[in-house]
């Protein structure tokens, strides 16, 4: 039973399911894995490396992805910007920050643009300004984020986004998340934990293994792997990984860290080097318990729609027809 959304239109994409633009994580590799299987791949811009950026869309070739950006990072490098659009990317995503003063030069291409929000009044002014796409993410997705939970916020966003395709995060892992999305009112999914540990995905191999044998409930959400990396995020968000040794040690004593700050942050920049985990961070999100092999991505993607598909066939089987009396 094949399913499409306006997403899929969206994009001319076969499945509604996008690769999240995992920073440091979604390479050109990657998100052209997720783009063959059928969906689309975003390549993790994060906070912005010319040389990395343009390696990244090569690698990719001449598969269609798109690309991700932090926006508060990308304001300080408006010229990333450029070098992506140049490639004629599908989508833009834009994440945490102000997007308007990007939108008048995505306009000017067949690029779409597509923006992450956290709370009804992001998701109001991204309405008004008539973006593409918006990217509903709730709290218990890896990465950074806000407070609001995923099944409460998904159907909120859908509510005032005035018919365009909102696109679920946060705990989707499998075709029972993307099921649950489309119930939702959803036009899709955005899935960065299901694919950290693909054959593709830049992520170090610690990493990966940690995410195929951890729960989510070994995560939490702190600023100390900011701290330590000397990023100066603004109030409201904060970053979900895996609890570690560090972890222990710094996240309720951010005073602490940051008076030990230079010989922790040089203890956790070893760390990174040596991909030694208990130190360095794995940014993964609640549905860890959901990712429990190292495959292709496209495996993933392929079995996340089967999945979904036999969830919504089931979900009917359970509909009764309304017979008169």
């Amino acid at each position: 039973m094949p399913f499409h959304t306006p997403l899929c239109d969206l994009f001319g994409i076969k499945h509604p399911v996008l690769l999240a633009p995992m920073a440091g994580v979604s390479g050109g590799a990657l998100a052209a894995e997720a783009s063959r299987a059928g969906g689309l791949g975003l390549i993790g811009g994060g906070y912005g490396d010319a040389d990395w950026l343009e390696r990244e869309f090569d690698t990719a070739g001449d598969v269609q992805v798109g690309v991700g950006f932090i926006t508060w990072s990308l304001a300080r490098q408006p010229n990333l910007l450029d070098l992506s659009l140049e490639r004629a990317p599908a989508a833009v995503m834009l994440s945490f920050g102000d997007f308007s003063p990007f939108l008048p030069r995505i306009r000017t291409g067949s690029t779409k643009l597509i923006v992450q929000v956290q709370t009804l009044d992001q998701a109001r002014d991204a309405v008004e300004a008539g973006v593409d796409a918006i990217v509903a993410q709730g709290t218990e997705a890896g990465g950074h984020g806000g407070a609001r939970s995923t099944l409460p916020f998904v159907p909120a966003v859908v509510d005032v986004a005035n018919n365009i395709p909102v696109i679920a995060a946060g705990g989707v892992a499998d075709g029972r998340g993307l099921a649950a999305a489309l119930a939702l009112g959803a036009s899709g999914v955005l899935c960065g934990t299901a694919f950290l540990a693909s054959d593709e995905s830049l992520a170090s191999d610690n990493a990966k293994r940690v995410a195929v044998s951890s729960s989510g409930g070994n995560t939490e959400r702190s600023s100390v792997f900011d701290v330590a990396r000397g990023l100066d995020w603004p109030s409201g968000w904060n970053l979900r990984t895996m609890r570690n040794a560090f972890t222990r040690q710094w996240s309720a004593d951010i005073d602490g860290l940051t008076r030990n700050l230079a010989a922790e942050q040089a203890r956790f920049e070893t760390a990174q080097v040596a991909d030694d985990t208990d130190i360095a961070a794995v940014i993964v999100g609640e549905a860890a318990d959901l990712v429990g092999f190292r495959e292709p991505a496209g495996t993933t993607l392929r079995r996340m729609i089967s999945q979904a598909e036999d969830r919504l066939h089931h979900i009917g089987q359970l509909v009764e027809p309304i017979t008169e009396d």
